[in-house]
Formats: C-alpha cells, structure tokens, sequence
C-alpha cells in the first residue's frame, strides 16, 4: 500500500470513528472564488455538500454481483447515440459526497435518500439522459477494493434509471487521489486501473444505455493552476488516466467492448486548450468528448457575479461555437455533463431565458446538456436545485425552468 492512499484512507477512517458528517467539500467551496479571481469563462466547476447525517442500509453483496448474462446491445457508434437524447440531470451532492465510509454518505451533504419515484419523475418530464456522479474515494480499501455495499447501491440506483429508459452515465467524481504530476501519476494511474476494472465487471453486460465517464474534474487542486488550464505537463497526464481508463473498460469482457464512453479533458473544462488535448483514441468510434461550463459565467456560477442574465452575452454563443470546430464539425460527439444557473433570489425569468438561449444553442448542434442539480437551493452557495426530493413524492422547486427546458426539445 502506498503512502498516499495509507494516509488518505487513515483519514477516513478517523472522521467516521469519531462520528463526523461532512461539512461539505473543500473543493467546491473555493471554486467559484479562485474561478472568478482568475476570471475563468468556462465556468466549469459547480459542485459540494451541504451538512446533513444520516446512514440507510442497501441490498446485499451477493445481489451486486453482475449478471452473468449480457443483455443484447446495440452496435451503434456514439454519433448515433447521441441523437437518441434529448436533456439531463444530475444526482448530485449524493453518491458524490466525500468524507465518510459506508453507504450512508448519500446522505452526508443532503438529507434524502435517493428514490426511484425521482428518476419516474424525470422521464414523465421527458429527461433521458441520468448522470450519477459517484465518488469511490473512501469505499475503497488498501488494495483499492470497492466495498460491496457500495457498488450494489451505485447499481441500485444505476437501475432506477435504467428501467425507466434513460440514458445513464456512471462516473468517478470527486476522487482527492488523482493529481497529474509526474510524482502521482503512476500511483493514479494503478488505482484508476483497479477501480474501473472493478466498476467494468460489476456492468458488463449492461446494454447501450449505459455509459461510462472515466473522470471528472481532473486538475491540480488548491493550485494557482487548478481552474486556469493547468499546463503542459498535467493535461498530458490527464490524458494518460483517460487512456488508462479506456483500456481498462475495452478489456473487461461482456458488452463492455461496444460500450460508449465518455473522454474528458483538464477540469472538465472549456478552454480551448484543454478541449484540445482530450484523449480520443484512434479508430473507436464509441467515445464521446465530455465537457463542463456554467454560461455566462458571471450570472450562471459566480457567487460574487450578477443576478441580471444578460442575452447579449457571447460566452454562450462561443463555446457551442469552439465544440463545433473542434469536434461536432469531425462528427466526434459532445455531451455538456454539467451546467444549470444558480438561484440567486433572482427573478426566475432570467434563468429560464438563460437555460432557453443555452440549451436552444446546443440543440442546433446536436449536444446533450445535463443540468447539475445539487439539492440546494437557499443561501450563499452555489444553489443549484432544481428538483424537491420529497420523500413523500418529488416534484420541482422551479417548475417554470422546467418547462422552459421542456418548451426547446417539443
């Protein structure tokens, strides 16, 4: 066991012995403030936890285990699959809290456990497409093996969406293990490897509906460099972990050579310069470039920025345009994992003409956008909640954007 994993699950298991909930990430609470001090336009960081305790029991290990027949799949590129969806949401500030083992970290950053009524609710709006941002961080052991409750949770809630028809993409989200220096990246690259073998056996024989993001915000956290492009050097190695990633997957055996994937570059982010150093391996024609921006940046994600949307903005305009050139023009299709705008106590017009500008500009390109939903909706934080996950029966905080989101795919 190396030292950084020894000191990182240490950690862990100090906080959950002492009976600590998270508080909420570190990383997300300095994202939007080092953004805006570096001015970032792409805006592609909107994430974190919110205080909550709870611990809920899931199924048994032996019902993780994966089927040992293949479902039939489709040989479809991902060009073609991309075609099939229309909008998408994420379960976010749930299986991607950090900070606590066992499956009761669904509910460390907000109270509600994740219910199959709230993806019921989503297809009978029309979303089919389901991001489950998952992080794997402290469910594993020293010899990087997931605990088995864990995955049959993930799996549970992975079904959810499956049997109501939805498109889902499975992820590692806010893995605090992998930092691309020189110095970490082989040890990232082996628990990366050992990770999505596990996730690849685990869905093999899932059909095209499920698909795979290797990572998710890659960069150099608590750096000058972490929300700016980083440089060089880490996005090369950010693309060493994408290959790393692929190669695990491709190898696993069941449907998992058909499987689509999703490729992703320095922070998720828009910058030109990350977009282009995105790992695309030659000849496979089932990966789709993954990318994260909250337009205009100032109104949509900056807590210190404008409550006022501004439809003479080009941010949005310019990054559909900068994905055209790229990839949408060599037919490599784009999935925009993450945007939405914050509630700011603002008037709610102004985020339903925003989402209407947005998502009528990605329409026309043919690129799917999930809308990131964190569960939070009050405060100085980066509210991004869209949906009430009332137990007692889920509906929406703002049913006017919804519909809004609804009135650009009709």
């Amino acid at each position: 066991m190396r030292l950084k994993r020894f000191l990182a699950l240490t950690a862990a298991s100090v906080m959950a012995l002492a009976g600590l909930a998270s508080c909420g990430s570190g990383d997300s609470s300095s994202k939007a403030d080092t953004a805006s001090d570096a001015a970032s336009a792409d805006g592609s960081a909107a994430e974190g936890g919110n205080d909550a305790q709870s611990a809920e029991g899931t199924e048994s290990a032996d019902e993780s285990k994966a089927d040992d027949t293949p479902k039939p799949m489709r040989d479809i590129s991902a060009w073609e699959l991309v075609k099939e969806m229309t909008y998408g949401w994420n379960l976010g500030n749930t299986m991607d809290a950090t900070g606590n083992m066992g499956v009761g970290n669904e509910t460390a950053w907000q109270p509600v456990k994740t219910s199959k009524q709230m993806y019921d609710l989503l297809a009978q709006e029309g979303f089919n497409v389901a991001r489950i941002p998952v992080t794997w961080d402290s469910h594993m052991d020293a010899d990087y093996k997931v605990d088995a409750e864990w995955m049959a949770r993930v799996k549970e809630i992975v079904d959810y969406a499956i049997d109501d028809g939805m498109f889902v993409i499975l992820n590692t989200h806010h893995e605090e293990w992998y930092f691309p220096t020189e110095e970490n990246k082989e040890q990232d690259k082996e628990q990366l490897k050992a990770l999505w073998e596990q996730i690849a056996e685990e869905f093999k024989n899932y059909d095209e509906h499920l698909i795979f993001e290797g990572l998710n915000e890659p960069r150099l956290r608590g750096t000058g460099k972490e929300w700016t492009g980083g440089d060089k050097s880490s996005r090369a190695i950010v693309a060493e972990y994408e290959k790393v990633f692929y190669d695990a997957v491709r190898s696993s055996g069941g449907n998992n050579d058909k499987r689509i994937l999703m490729m992703t570059g320095y922070a998720a982010s828009s910058n030109r310069s990350c977009l282009k150093e995105v790992y695309l391996p030659e000849g496979d024609d089932k990966v789709i470039v993954s990318v994260h921006a909250y337009l205009p940046y100032s109104f949509a994600l900056d807590t210190k920025g404008t409550n006022e949307y501004d439809p003479n903005s080009k941010e949005i305009e310019n990054f559909f345009y900068t994905l055209d050139d790229l990839f949408i023009s060599k037919q490599i299709p784009v999935i925009v994992g993450e945007y939405g705008s914050m509630n700011k106590d603002n008037n709610v017009e102004d985020r339903v003409a925003c989402v209407k500008d947005y998502l009528t500009m990605a329409k026309s390109y043919g690129i799917p956008c999930v809308w990131w939903d964190n569960n939070a909706v009050f405060g100085n934080g980066e509210n991004f909640g869209l949906m009430d996950r009332d137990p007692m029966g889920p509906r929406w905080y703002f049913p006017e954007i919804v519909e809004a989101i609804k009135s650009v795919y009709a």
